[in-house]
């Protein structure tokens, strides 16, 4: 275990440069004085590494040293082909760049490693788009790439879905987000950052200015930090309902993940009947109905009063519909 965080040091030196002890401990799981300890152990094996104090300090490895420990396992091996996501290289004009990546690294790799390489790519899928859903038309993408990727100042023409619907926007950009099959951009404006998606930039102009990212920030946890507020402003009500059994059964294939979760979470024990009580999130009443509406006579409101109702009187507008005879075809 130390052999391997040791190592796992070492390449995050090279690979990153200058790094704070606490950087490093909270990647390898550990604590700021193991780091320290591992440190001095590496100095004293003979690798070149130091540290200096202050504000923007850190260890880090002396110039133009490399190591060559950096031969792959065979579970590492199989690991980067399953990362190889085609259909999203694609989107961003990165398809010959992984295929000829692919094909250096199959090249490198022992006879054994390049087999198992092999056979993974012949197994293993990955695909990223949603469910019943058509993909994004993203015209744009490759210029909001091109910027990313150039650190290029963009002004462009937005639609949203409050009013005024099409704004626009001179952002930032921070970085892409790929999203059950949809792309987002992360951007920051003077007063915060931003997520836009995609499909919805009518036009778009990549100016000469550069910015500077955001020291410290990250892509990964800021999208994490922004789904959880999503959800916070998104669920500003609950709802009281009774399931059935297969009702709570059919809760995740029917619902988002975070009404399900609170529908597991909330439930107490079966009633006489086999029904369950839960508490679940809720947008708004009328979203509420739609959402409810597709668990039939499995689910039963009974707060708030404002949603009862409205769901009798969607299934009462049902019931009136279905007693007229068809139209003849």
């Amino acid at each position: 275990m130390r052999a391997s965080r040791l190592l796992n040091i070492l390449l995050l030196l090279q690979t990153r440069g200058r790094t704070t002890a606490q950087r490093l401990a909270d990647e390898l799981e550990v604590s700021v004085r193991t780091v320290y300890r591992d440190i001095e152990s590496l100095a004293a094996a003979g690798v070149p590494v130091y540290g200096e104090p202050g504000h923007d300090g850190g260890y880090q490895l002396v110039d133009g040293y490399r190591t060559r420990l950096t031969g792959l396992t065979r579970h590492e091996a199989e690991a980067l082909w399953l990362a190889g996501l085609p259909g999203p290289a694609a989107d961003l004009g990165l398809g010959p760049v992984l295929a000829t990546a692919q094909l250096k690294l199959t090249a490198a790799l022992p006879d054994e490693l390049r087999e198992e390489s092999v056979r993974i790519r012949q197994r293993f899928h990955l695909d990223t788009s949603g469910w019943y859903a058509e993909a994004d038309p993203t015209p744009h993408l490759a210029a909001v790439t091109d910027a990313v990727w150039r650190r290029r100042r963009i002004r462009l023409r937005y639609r949203r879905w409050k009013a005024p619907q099409e704004v626009t926007r001179t952002l930032d950009p921070y970085g892409l987000v790929l999203k059950s099959g949809r792309w987002y951009l992360v951007a920051g404006r003077p007063e915060h950052v931003g997520t836009y998606r995609v499909s919805q930039i009518l036009r778009i102009q990549v100016l000469e200015d550069r910015f500077e990212r955001p020291p410290g920030f990250d892509l990964a946890a800021h999208w994490q930090s922004y789904l959880a507020d999503f959800d916070a402003r998104r669920h500003t009500g609950e709802a009281v309902v009774r399931l059935s059994a297969r009702g709570l059964k059919q809760l995740p294939d029917l619902m988002e993940p975070a009404v399900a979760r609170a529908a597991q979470d909330s439930a107490g024990p079966p009633d006489p009947e086999g029904r369950v009580q839960v508490v679940i999130p809720t947008e708004s009443t009328e979203h509420a109905i739609g959402m409810l509406l597709r668990l039939g006579t499995e689910a039963e409101v009974m707060a708030p009063a404002e949603l009862r109702a409205g769901m009798a009187r969607t299934a009462a507008a049902l019931t009136a519909v279905y007693r007229q005879p068809s139209p003849a075809p």
